[in-house]
């Protein structure tokens, strides 16, 4: 798919990962709806900045995990711009809690997580995959983790959302065929508001091993995403963008 004149939403648009999904989908000529949740005010900035370079923007409020305000969003992003072409299920959330204290995962944060990363991106898929098939042709691309392939992460709640995303995306891929492509990008460690919780020792510790001997970067993840908007032969696969941890 050329992504130039195509309409994407991306959720948790405005900040960290997502806000560089945006930036280098807009740079491609994509109208880009930004969904957020909480954070407007960087949201706002992020589609002034693609505004700025030429490009086409809009943000748009939403809790994906809320199923009322999913086919709302949807909408808004149809009404303004004609369509969706592409959907980056990108939002997430997590706590940080070691894996050995089962006590401290707390249900309340256990269906959180559950819901934003994965019963949100089921939701945003069903809503625009008639959009998608009535224009011809889309694209879904969630946004995983190495967590999700390998226990690991912030939480166990979180890695296990990861690997029913990861598992989500493919029972989609399956689903939708064969206007649809559905895949999965996994991300490593990532220098974001959430990866800085984790403190120097853990990055530092991640580097080390490392092939590459340093963090992925949130552009080369952007890339990996953008080569699964552009590729036509490719769905039901997981690219790994970690620096190399994952290879022993």
């Amino acid at each position: 798919m050329d992504p130039k004149n195509k309409v994407a939403l991306v959720t948790g648009g405005g900040t960290g990962l997502g806000k560089e999904i945006s930036l280098k989908l807009a740079a491609a000529g994509t109208l880009v709806a930004v969904n957020y949740s909480r954070s407007a005010e960087e949201a706002a900035e992020t589609v002034s900045e693609i505004e700025s370079d030429g490009g086409k923007a809009m943000s748009v409020k939403a809790d994906i995990s809320v199923s009322s305000d999913v086919p709302r969003m949807v909408d808004e992003v149809v009404e303004q711009f004609g369509g969706i072409d592409i959907l980056i299920n990108n939002a997430g959330t997590t706590v940080f809690v070691p894996f050995s204290d089962l006590d401290g995962m707390k249900e309340e944060d256990w269906d959180n997580i559950m819901a934003v990363n994965l019963r949100g991106p089921f939701l945003c898929s069903k809503i625009v995959a008639p959009i998608m098939k009535d224009r011809g042709a889309g694209k879904i691309i969630n946004v995983t983790s190495t967590g999700g392939i390998r226990p690991g992460g912030s939480c166990i709640a979180y890695s296990v959302s990861k690997a029913a995303e990861d598992m989500l995306g493919r029972c989609l891929a399956v689903a939708l065929a064969p206007e649809i492509q559905v895949n999965n990008v996994a991300p490593g460690l990532l220098d974001t508001r959430w990866g800085r919780k984790w403190g120097e020792k853990a990055t530092s510790d991640y580097v080390g091993r490392a092939l590459l001997g340093r963090l992925p970067q949130l552009d080369d993840v952007a890339d990996a995403v953008l080569y699964l908007v552009r590729n036509d032969s490719v769905t039901s696969q997981t690219v790994v963008v970690d620096g190399g941890v994952l290879t022993y």
